[in-house]
């Protein structure tokens, strides 16, 4: 599966194991993460891809501004996971 800018990302493996991100960028077998709060967009996490699986690919207003290049706030960042992450969490109870 190919992850690409603005998605949104499942980490896999590490510390941040759990977590979902916003992938800000791809280099080679690389991508770039950010959450807004642990990671914010100044300072991204640099993750191997076969450590993330895609989640989902937003249409958002952030994520445009992510594929456009346009700025971003580490608030935008936040509210849009926090957002999803309610969802993602509710639609993954039924066991």
């Amino acid at each position: 599966m190919e992850v690409s800018k603005s998605d949104i990302i499942i980490s896999l493996a590490g510390r941040d194991k759990g977590r979902l991100f916003y992938v800000v960028d791809v280099q080679e077998s690389y991508c770039l993460l950010a959450d807004g709060k642990g990671r914010k967009l100044e300072n991204p996490k640099r993750k191997k891809l076969k450590h993330v699986r895609r989640v989902s690919r937003p249409e958002t207003r952030v994520a445009d501004k992510i594929r456009r290049g346009d700025k971003v706030l580490n608030s935008e960042l936040r509210r849009d996971l926090a957002t999803f992450g309610q969802q993602f969490e509710s639609q993954n109870q039924g066991g």
